[in-house]
């Protein structure tokens, strides 16, 4: 997979194992991964307590773009915070438009139709997090 990048987006509230175990895979994989922290690059509390030390800030990752693959780790707070952000819809927009891949886990996919995103298209989502998707998407299991 050489040459391919990934931008993992890093919120308060994540989800441990949606950020850690992706980014391990996609790097055993030889994709280099770029864990973003959405407020900085201090570490990031998540959903049971673990810190996570981002690779660098949204805004430092962002530079280095465009990325094959934006991941969004899910967590209750986690897609809150990310669904809050502008930044990350402007990343997102800018994926989308480029036709670049978008994954969002567990109640990631909430995000996603904040800002715009898998409208009119099949989305999955953890069950509880099925009526925070935005009307216009269709909910899959």
């Amino acid at each position: 997979m050489a040459g391919k990048k990934a931008l993992v987006i890093l919120a308060k509230g994540a989800e441990e194992m949606e950020t850690v175990i992706p980014t391990d895979v996609m790097r055993r994989a030889g994709i280099k991964v770029i864990v973003a922290g959405l407020t900085g690059k201090d570490p990031v509390q998540c959903s049971r307590d673990v810190l996570i030390c981002p690779d660098a800030s949204l805004d430092e990752a962002r530079s280095q773009g465009p990325y094959d693959v934006v991941v969004l780790p899910g967590g209750n707070l986690g897609a809150q915070n990310l669904s809050e952000s502008s930044a990350v819809k402007e990343v997102l927009k800018e994926q989308d438009a480029r036709k670049g891949l978008i994954a969002a886990i567990c109640a990631g996919p909430t995000a996603l139709t904040v800002h715009g995103i898998g409208i009119g298209k099949n989305l999955t989502t953890h069950p509880l997090a099925k009526d925070k998707i935005v009307n216009g998407a269709m909910w899959g299991k």
